[in-house]
């Protein structure tokens, strides 16, 4: 799934709440390793450790919202992979891993650095990419970020860096 619409339209989606330092090895369980060739059985695993009915609860187009350091650990790119096909639309963190981070947004996984505090299990969020605005609907709020670079967005909203360079004929920066 790639972010095919405008990112100013918002992606929109219910909130599934997580701690500080979520790993890559809690994201996509080491004892799974061999289905890593097999990224959609392996996204029927994803985050077990963390929360174990996540995989078969999420619904298309949901929201992580997660505490400090996510995605720390090993630079597994199957992780954010998986979290992609299990339906989330965009993860939300206080912080993150740095290769996690890149990882996301090269395979087109929208990621955003900003305060989760105040979003609670299950309430219903819009992101707003370009705007650097969080809106959560159930509570009437809004949480603003810094806007993600308009490199970044337009190699989110062409599925990913690959696709990103296919569609431009090379990495284009303006």
């Amino acid at each position: 799934m790639s972010v095919s619409m405008s990112m100013s339209m918002g992606l929109k989606g219910r909130a599934w709440k997580f701690g500080d330092s979520i790993s890559t090895d809690l994201i996509a369980p080491g004892r799974y390793f061999h289905l890593r060739s097999n990224l959609k059985e392996l996204a029927k695993h994803v985050l077990e450790d963390a929360r174990p009915e996540f995989a078969s609860e999420v619904r298309e187009g949901d929201i992580i919202a997660a505490g400090e350091n996510f995605g720390l650990g090993s630079s597994r790119e199957h992780a954010p992979r998986i979290i992609k096909l299990a339906g989330v639309s965009v993860v939300l963190a206080k912080s993150f891993a740095r290769i996690f981070y890149r990882n996301c947004v090269n395979i087109g996984l929208p990621v955003v650095i900003c305060d989760t505090d105040k979003i609670r299990e299950g309430d219903e969020i819009e992101v707003f990419l370009e705007e650097g605005v969080v809106k959560n609907h159930t509570q009437g709020t809004e949480i603003r970020f810094t806007p993600l670079p308009g490199v970044m967005t337009r190699i989110l909203q062409d599925g990913g860096l690959v696709a990103h360079i296919k569609k431009n004929g090379g990495f284009k920066l303006a």
